[in-house]
């Protein structure tokens, strides 16, 4: 679903910008068994210069313990330079990672009516995943136990086979005739 939002310039215009949950769910990245966004993508949904986003999160250290915000390493980076289409991250001697706590934090930091606007559409765009990853979790736990049942039901059919060729194969000892045998 695409949202717009009204946005100042410096010239203190305003114009339309639109934002699709898919333009936010592409820029959540999962990086140590959290789902972040970069300060990158961040600051460009809020619009405002990265730097200006980093100035106001390092104002305000005491609101972004380090599950909400963790600094990456240059290996983390060079790994997310080769997802992120973006060349300025391989060059960036700081990047920043918000988990979806560090994200709701920002809406106390950067109190624009835009930034208002965009921090509830990051949310959402949080939720959802969330959603999509338990609907993942519960269909890989059903795929699972299905693949189990045809298992016992494959060594069912394996008995079941078995015993009909059990009954199929030829007596090896001749029947003994019963009673008595006429000259």
């Amino acid at each position: 679903m695409s949202r717009i939002f009204m946005s100042r310039n410096r010239g203190k215009r305003l114009h339309e910008v639109s934002l699709s949950d898919e333009t936010i769910e592409r820029k959540i990245y999962p990086v140590r068994g959290h789902n972040v966004m970069l300060d990158r993508d961040l600051a460009a949904l809020y619009g405002v210069a990265t730097r200006v986003l980093n100035q106001a999160v390092r104002r305000n250290q005491e609101r972004f313990p380090q599950d909400f915000l963790f600094v990456l390493s240059r290996e983390e980076i060079m790994h997310l330079s080769q997802i992120v289409i973006s060349s300025e991250i391989k060059h960036a001697p700081n990047v920043f990672a918000f988990t979806e706590q560090g994200v709701a934090m920002l809406s106390g930091v950067l109190r624009s009516r835009r930034a208002i606007q965009v921090n509830i559409a990051i949310m959402r765009a949080f939720v959802k995943l969330k959603g999509a990853i338990a609907a993942y979790k519960r269909l890989a736990r059903r795929l699972n136990a299905l693949e189990q049942e045809v298992g016992r039901h494959d060594k069912d059919i394996r008995a079941i086979f078995n015993a009909i060729r059990h009954l199929l194969e030829p007596l090896t000892k001749p029947k003994r005739r019963i009673g008595f045998l006429a000259d």
